[in-house]
């Protein structure tokens, strides 16, 4: 709910087309409902971003234009153990579709 609140917060301060929300969920489902929120509104109608229609582009850390904008030594201490464990396609489908369906920016 914290997060919810500053996400919607820095929205509104900053403008929605300046912010770029970076996800890191284990599974695709996960990344799909989190994703879901910040673009579409809180899916299960129990937080700030309930009926709030952000729009924001989102990400997850380890799809290919994210990776890419990250100094390679940092994302392979940070992230890639954890890469080699995920289910990539199915984050990258889950993320893929929220955006076409949600994203304004």
């Amino acid at each position: 709910m914290e997060n919810q609140k500053r996400v919607k917060e820095f929205s509104e301060q900053f403008g929605p087309e300046n912010i770029v929300v970076i996800l890191g969920a284990a599974e695709g489902e996960a990344s799909g409902i989190a994703a879901e929120t910040v673009t579409a509104g809180d899916p299960t109608y129990a937080g700030p971003l309930t009926g709030v229609s952000l729009g924001l582009k989102v990400y997850h850390i380890c799809e290919e234009e994210i990776k890419a904008e990250v100094d390679a030594g940092v994302y392979d201490e940070q992230v890639s153990m954890m890469e080699m464990v995920l289910d990539l396609d199915e984050i990258s489908k889950e993320m893929t579709t929220i955006r076409e369906q949600y994203c304004k920016y």
